[in-house]
């Protein structure tokens, strides 16, 4: 079995793969993502004898985390062939993967699970439910009519100045965010509807002809670079607690670390020895206390976890990152 990571001629390689295992898409929807999701993403594959039997996609975002902008990647059409499954074909894509990632620096990965089982075991963790407005067929206190191009800068500049004032992590908007999304809308006969008032964009809303979706799909994260991970986030007040980290894949996150800082200063990081840990933490747990999933107490009933009473306390002055808006769908 060879993982190969794929030129950008070699990508429709893997068109056959997903028209198989997501056979519910629409071909205008695969059309779509081939077209359009394909330009700038990156496709991983297993291969046999020259045969696709594996893959996995990594979608390009720009997130905002707590006001610092991120280059993200969002795990999709993770597939593999009905033949080759239960073989190990997608754990060695995905370690792959996130190795890849933590050598272009990038903090932590996130996806949409088919099942949260599946990456459970690859320390994935759920972090929050997909929380979308959709348009319904009502009366609203403005006129709400249906996007096109020319709204795209408008609905930028809006969503923007709502997400950053209300939430700590999201995906950047900008005129082609837009632009792409009506695009990804259409292919199921889909729009987006906004809601105007004295000229200003006051709503945006999915609209989908068969009404609104029932579903709420999770969000799962994996963090690549715990010590970038740290340093993003904030504290409430003077913090100083030195434990030590593991992750059986990524090696360079398997270390003892001395983390201090201020509500002013920011969270600083320093290497330690192992000595000297008041506790030690999993990289799963890790994302699970970071992204406000559980708290220190929460966590340490979990396999591979303990901490002192003072390190739980420490931890705690650590501001989680709870306040979460990924609505993607590619």
């Amino acid at each position: 079995m060879e993982i190969k990571k794929l030129t950008q001629k070699e990508k429709a390689r893997t068109r056959a793969l997903y028209e198989e295992v997501f056979s519910e898409d629409s071909l205008e929807f695969v059309d779509y993502y081939y077209t359009e999701k394909t330009k700038d993403n990156t496709i991983y594959t297993a291969e046999r004898d020259g045969e696709v039997v594996g893959m996995l996609h990594l979608n390009p975002y720009v997130l905002s985390v707590e006001g610092a902008e991120k280059k993200i990647n969002y795990i999709v059409a993770v597939a593999t062939k009905k033949e080759y499954r239960r073989q190990g074909v997608m754990a060695s894509i995905l370690r792959h993967s996130l190795k890849d990632m933590y050598a272009d620096g990038q903090s932590f990965t996130f996806l949409m699970p088919a099942a949260e089982e599946i990456y459970f075991p690859h320390d994935f963790r759920t972090v929050y439910v997909q929380e979308k407005r959709y348009y319904e067929e009502k009366q609203y206190p403005y006129s709400m009519t249906a996007a096109s191009e020319e709204d795209c800068a408008g609905l930028a500049d809006a969503a923007e100045q709502y997400l950053n004032a209300n939430y700590q992590v999201y995906a950047k908007r900008d005129e082609p965010y837009y632009q792409r999304l009506l695009k990804e809308y259409a292919t199921d006969g889909g729009s987006l509807m906004i809601g105007k008032k004295d000229g200003e964009i006051v709503d945006c809303r999915i609209f989908w002809p068969d009404g609104v979706e029932k579903e709420r799909p999770k969000i799962m994260v994996r963090i690549v670079d715990v010590r970038r991970m740290l340093m993003s986030v904030r504290v409430r007040s003077l913090i100083g607690v030195c434990f030590q980290i593991t992750d059986p894949v990524i090696p360079e996150n398997n270390r003892c670390v001395v983390l201090t800082g201020t509500e002013f200063s920011g969270v600083m990081l320093m290497d330690s020895k192992p000595e000297n840990s008041e506790g030690t933490v999993t990289i799963a747990t890790v994302a699970s206390f970071l992204f406000g999933a559980k708290s220190a107490e929460e966590i340490c009933m979990e396999e591979g976890v303990w901490m002192s009473e003072r390190m739980k306390s420490e931890m705690e002055k650590i501001v989680p990152l709870s306040r979460i808006y990924l609505n993607e769908t590619v």
